[in-house]
């Protein structure tokens, strides 16, 4: 085997892993991506204020619909859509009011959802679970 076959049988073994940051920021694309593509009109991205931080903001009719995107790598930690927990959820809801009271859309129907995006090892998305009106 010469040197050229060896490094690339070499690096085509190395795991490439992203940052938790850059795989979050995959995670909310794909994310955004799949809710676009089944009709759903996004309104913001990455909204941050006084009561957290929300992944994304879509409409679908009347409904404004908050997102939280969760992602994994593996499943031995449990499942993306799993590790919401309670204290997430209320500080999520109290974000999704807000924003809502910000633009005036207080008599807007609301849902919240959660979708979980599963990775790979090598950083290859492999499915998206949409849980709609998730809390």
């Amino acid at each position: 085997m010469g040197i050229y076959q060896w490094l690339k049988q070499l690096l085509s073994r190395r795991k490439v892993s992203l940052s938790r940051p850059e795989l979050g920021k995959r995670a909310e694309r794909e994310a955004a991506l799949y809710l676009r593509r089944r009709g759903y009109e996004l309104i913001a991205q990455d909204v941050r204020s006084f009561f957290g931080q929300i992944d994304l903001v879509f409409r679908k009719g009347r409904t404004v619909i908050f997102v939280e995107v969760k992602s994994r790598t593996g499943e031995e930690y449990g499942s993306p859509t799993e590790s919401l927990g309670a204290r997430q959820r209320k500080r999520l809801i109290r974000a999704g009011h807000g924003f809502l009271a910000k633009k005036g859309w207080t008599e807007s129907e609301v849902r919240f959802d959660l979708v979980g995006v599963y990775f790979d090892k090598e950083g290859k998305m492999v499915r998206i679970e949409h849980i709609p009106d998730a809390f």
